[in-house]
């Protein structure tokens, strides 16, 4: 909130100023100081887009994702198949892999994909299949665990009465364990927005927000009023998300500690 000639001072401000945040979501053309020449709005070029890519990304991916971990994790808990336990271990292992290590071969092939003509690589399908490949494993353990914590006995009581395997999970065990389902939608969501590597390997011109902020530093040097008005942007969605969903984050967290 402080004016760009402040920056670098330790004056208090007693009167905060907008400004910053006018630069970043303009169009590149806002003067930090009127009456310069000093344009230092290029971050605003590619903000608004920017947003909008990061919230259609996150969100699709969560809403892609979270139903599918919650239907192998409820699997990998109810049902003892071959193979149960390597599974859940190879899927778990996924996560000791850098991104940095898969970084290349993801480019390589989205760039030989093609989807309805075009490749994959700088499209926002991209970036979600991506996001996938790294919430999928998270969420399935995390679900599984709230699953494993939901008594049999009550999942037996409904085939008793008559439920097959369909209405036994979706009117019966999705309803109480929809706290640890909203937990682990809430991180899925916030490791797809804070994802950085592949977002600025395979995004391209569908960068997301965490990219934008990179245009902050120019050969002018870093904008420092600018990328902290672009570090609001990009905390406050989370902030008032965590906020308005604390109380099923408590609910999904403690779930099963006490019997």
């Amino acid at each position: 909130f402080k004016p760009a000639e402040k920056t670098y001072t330790t004056d208090i401000i007693f009167t905060p100023t907008l400004k910053n945040y006018e630069i970043i979501f303009s169009d590149g053309t806002v003067l930090v100081n009127e009456g310069t020449e000093r344009e230092r709005g290029e971050v605003g070029r590619d903000m608004v887009p920017s947003v909008v890519n990061s919230v259609l990304v996150s969100s699709a991916t969560v809403l892609i994702a979270i139903p599918l971990a919650t239907i192998a994790a409820y699997a990998f808990s109810r049902y003892n198949f071959f193979g149960n336990r390597a599974m859940l271990i190879w899927i778990l292992t996924t996560q000791f892999i850098p991104a940095i290590v898969v970084a290349i071969p993801f480019f390589t092939l989205f760039r030989t994909v093609q989807v309805f003509g075009e490749p994959l690589l700088g499209t926002r399908w991209g970036l979600i299949i991506v996001n996938m490949s790294i919430v999928l494993p998270y969420a399935i353990w995390m679900i599984k665990g709230f699953v494993d914590a939901l008594p049999g006995e009550i999942e037996e009581a409904a085939y008793v009465d008559g439920a097959n395997d369909f209405q036994v999970l979706f009117f019966v065990s999705l309803p109480l364990i929809r706290p640890g389902i909203l937990v682990a939608s809430v991180f899925a969501f916030i490791m797809s927005w804070n994802e950085f590597l592949f977002a600025l390997i395979i995004g391209r011109e569908m960068r997301t927000m965490q990219v934008a902020l990179m245009t902050t530093s120019a050969m002018r040097g870093v904008m420092w009023e600018q990328m902290a008005a672009a570090g609001m942007v990009v905390m406050v969605p989370i902030f008032f998300l965590a906020l308005f969903i604390r109380k099923n984050v408590v609910d999904g967290l403690t779930m099963g500690a006490v019997k």
